[in-house]
């Protein structure tokens, strides 16, 4: 299992931010695994069927990953650019 920081966690560098049911959020987790155990690094989850406010942002756009507070992608996961964004330093 990759290292994995729990939700509000402020160690995870790489942020998931998705829905229960949501096959595309089931791949980008998959990939968001990989990469962040091949690198050493935490990452979290959330819902946005938990935090109204992340409703409101991405509703339309989940599956979203976040690097250090950078939006990095939606929809899709692209493991080149989620492994750039992690050589650069938080």
């Amino acid at each position: 299992m990759p290292p994995r920081a729990v939700p509000g966690a402020t160690s995870a560098r790489v942020r998931l931010v998705g829905k229960p049911g949501c096959h595309l959020c089931d791949a980008a987790r998959a990939t968001i695994a990989t990469v962040c155990a091949d690198a050493g690094v935490a990452w979290e989850e959330v819902s946005i069927l938990d935090d109204p406010a992340l409703a409101d942002q991405f509703w339309e756009q989940i599956p979203v990953t976040i690097v250090d507070g950078t939006v990095i992608g939606v929809w899709q996961v692209d493991p080149g650019i989620l492994r750039a964004a992690l050589r650069t330093v938080a």
